[in-house]
């Protein structure tokens, strides 16, 4: 099931990426006719280098997805002037301005439809495939086919191969390419449990496995106070903050930090995904009984006050995680990149480990993935540089290992991620190698693993010896926060992951027809049934009544174009 080392051979890799190589605010009502009057008028003007700098500073007007919590910019800088945006300055001569930022996830994903629905857009901004697909529709985008044939460097364009032409249907349409489609690593679609073994091994427990061993643990770590300050005041299960979601979706697959994705899937219930049924028809997740069983166990164990009472209305669930509050939490394998480096700060001996778990009812690990590509760069149609925007990213992919990794990445001006699929295996495996002395890593210079040498030059400055060991105790964070970081996510997290596991895909990853007019209401409708249920605030039977009220209002049909597509 899983991609092993065999199938990947870094060396076929290289060769494949080798063999490709050669082969603003919105501008003023004049700017803007002139532009539109001259399709790609910028392009004209500058010679066909992916990293070409402008002779002169051109400007580009950016709508920006922030983290709230984030504290890893230094004193002065900001979401708008960071080592990020002057080092893009620097090298491109690219002036890029924030016109608006807000909160990832849900603040975001407003503000994007927001501008849409406005016909208000900034020059760049990322999207979702749905937004994509209305932008298209309203004809507000700029068309990027020869912008991207001339100007994204040889190692955005491997990558985008490796998907086998799954990336560019995604951005296709009657023939031309109206975005950039990121492509991300295998490792960012599985989501897993994250908890603090210093606490299980003082309270004489093992790692939970299965559902009634979560509970058990979870129990524990509310009622025999693990952080032993004697005060009745830990959580067992850290939930979604307030806009967070409880589970992922075909549309938002990845990343769903704080959800309750695993435990969802150990009752091989997938809510927000397209699944085959018995019969080899399509039926949607959120409607299942395997769901109604999940939501069960959820509304039990938040009764039981095992789960944050706080979940959905907590302004910030890392908050309980960084002040050795919370005991468990569910999310992605960078953990160390997200609240687990303040975490550590505050308490050195928080020994925070990551599973594939919990288990279905065979043992097995059965979690939901996504698709390669599900986000996606725009250009507005109209804007004179729209080279500006790839040439952005080719710069992020060349030379993120450059940056000082303590601040975080997101403060990129415009960050899509673009990674081999098997980036995070591959790093994970060389860097043992490394570590046993049997690679260097002057071998490790691969074109499209950007970060590996470094990580192989790296890895040695925050983890100790034994190096088979990966407790909090063998790791020196002090020595370099920023590499430790990625070591500590890799080594835990991406560790957890190098295990045969059963994996679920949505029948479809795009809407259809009608989604494009009812699935607001539907997704509303569905998350707030879900939220009511588990909290308490609507009886479990109310699922019940969702099920018959998202059928009659366009579910029906939304699932049969979703099977009809599926044909196709």
């Amino acid at each position: 099931m899983r991609k092993t080392q065999k199938s990947i051979q870094i060396s076929i890799a290289a060769m494949l990426i080798v063999i490709t190589a050669c082969s603003n605010t919105n501008s003023t009502k004049e700017e803007s006719k002139a532009a539109a009057s001259t399709p790609n008028a910028g392009s004209a003007a500058v010679a066909a280098d992916p990293f070409g700098k402008y002779d002169k500073p051109i400007t580009i007007n950016i709508g920006k997805s922030i983290d709230p919590s984030d504290k890893s910019l230094p004193p002065g800088d900001t979401p708008e002037s960071n080592q990020y945006t002057k080092y893009v300055k620097e090298q491109l001569n690219i002036e890029s301005k924030m016109i608006w930022q807000a909160a990832q996830g849900k603040d975001y994903d407003q503000k994007v439809n927001l501008s849409i629905a406005s016909n208000d857009l900034p020059d760049t901004m990322i999207v979702n495939d749905t937004q994509l697909r209305q932008m298209v529709k309203a004809g507000q985008l700029a068309d990027l086919t020869d912008v991207y044939s001339k100007f994204a460097s040889p190692a955005i364009k491997s990558i985008i191969e490796t998907t086998k032409g799954l990336a560019t249907k995604n951005v296709t349409f009657n023939g031309k390419m109206m975005a950039l489609p990121n492509v991300t690593t295998e490792s960012d679609m599985v989501h897993m449990m994250w908890i603090r073994k210093d606490w299980l091994d003082k309270l004489g427990l093992q790692v939970p496995k299965t559902i009634d061993e979560l509970e058990k643990v979870a129990k524990a770590f509310v009622e025999q106070d693990p952080d032993g300050n004697g005060k009745a005041d830990t959580i067992g299960i850290t939930g979604p903050q307030s806009g967070g979601f409880t589970n992922a979706t075909f549309i938002v697959p990845n990343n769903n930090n704080y959800g309750f994705d695993p435990i969802f899937s150990a009752y091989h219930a997938y809510p927000g995904f397209w699944i085959k049924g018995s019969d080899g028809k399509s039926v949607y997740g959120s409607i299942t009984p395997e769901t109604k069983e999940a939501l069960a166990k959820l509304r039990d164990l938040y009764a039981k006050g095992l789960i944050d009472r706080e979940m959905s209305v907590r302004k910030d669930a890392a908050e309980l995680i960084k002040a050795g509050k919370s005991g468990i939490w569910f999310g992605m394998w960078w953990g160390g990149y997200g609240p687990l480096g303040d975490a550590i700060k505050n308490d050195p001996k928080a020994n925070w480990q990551a599973y594939a778990v919990p288990l279905d009812a065979k043992g097995e690990f059965t979690p939901h993935m996504g698709t390669p590509s599900n986000q996606f760069v725009v250009v507005r149609k109209g804007y004179e540089h729209p080279e500006a925007a790839i040439k952005m990213v080719n710069l992020l992919l060349r030379d993120e290992s450059k940056f000082d990794l303590k601040v975080a990445i997101n403060n990129y001006p415009l960050r899509l991620v673009f990674a081999p699929m098997d980036e995070m295996d591959v790093t994970y495996k060389m860097l043992k190698e490394v570590l046993a002395g049997t690679k260097k890593p002057e071998e490790l210079d691969i074109p499209g693993y950007k970060l590996l040498k470094a990580d192989a030059e790296n890895v040695k400055k925050v983890k100790l010896e034994p190096y088979d060991k990966v407790d909090i105790e063998y790791w020196n964070p002090n020595a370099d926060l920023g590499v430790w970081k990625r070591m500590y996510s890799t080594f835990v997290g991406v560790a957890a992951l190098q295990q045969p596991y059963k994996k679920t895909y949505s029948v479809t990853y795009s809407q259809t027809k009608t989604m494009e007019g009812k699935w607001a209401t539907l997704d509303k409708l569905e998350k707030e049934t879900f939220l009511k249920i588990i909290m308490g605030a609507a009886p479990l039977e109310t699922f019940d009544q969702f099920v018959q009220d998202w059928k009659k209002q366009g579910g029906d049909q939304i699932t049969a174009e979703v099977d009809e597509a599926a044909k196709q």
